[in-house]
């Protein structure tokens, strides 16, 4: 990995550390925020988190962390995804990760370099849902559902968006 891009690395994750602390509402990099070359997310209204924004990104700033092999704690994945998912979610990810031979937290091949969060309208009773979108260098976004258990505060639903209703339906 190139000095520049280890650096790019090292100040997302400064940078999602601190907003998670903060309360902040986009995650990027310097890169992200001032050029016309990557399309940055836009940041939201400034709000505080609410304790399910707060679960999921920072299961997702060390599940990152952990999978570029710069957790604080030296946790893997694996580890990380204990602390912060039930069991049954846990093993679903990895037959997802299996079948799909795609990082099933990320939904894919290539670790995102920021997010950006919402929480959904609707949710299930006792949960709550937040859409994180992750961000990657190339400029590309990516939606994944999180859906939070209000009582335990633990993460036991991880889904993609919906599909986009197909046309005549």
């Amino acid at each position: 990995m190139s000095r520049s891009a280890q650096l790019r690395r090292a100040l997302a994750t400064a940078v999602c550390t601190a907003a998670l602390m903060s309360g902040t509402v986009l995650l990027s990099t310097p890169a992200q925020a001032g050029t016309g070359t990557v399309a940055a997310p836009a940041a939201a209204a400034s709000h505080r988190q609410t304790a399910p924004e707060r679960t999921v990104t920072q299961f997702f700033t060390e599940y990152r962390d952990a999978t570029l092999g710069q957790h604080s704690e030296g946790l893997n994945t694996f580890d990380v995804r204990k602390r912060f998912l039930t069991t049954e979610l846990d093993d679903a990810l990895t037959v997802w990760g299996s079948d799909h031979q795609a990082d099933p937290v990320f939904r894919g091949q290539v670790v995102p370099n920021g997010c950006t969060w919402r929480t959904a309208d609707t949710s299930p009773e006792g949960h709550s849902t937040v859409v994180l979108t992750q961000t990657f260098d190339d400029g590309t976004t990516s939606d994944v559902r999180y859906q939070v258990n209000l009582e335990s505060m633990v993460i036991d639903g991880l889904t993609d968006p919906p599909a986009a209703p197909t046309q005549g339906s």
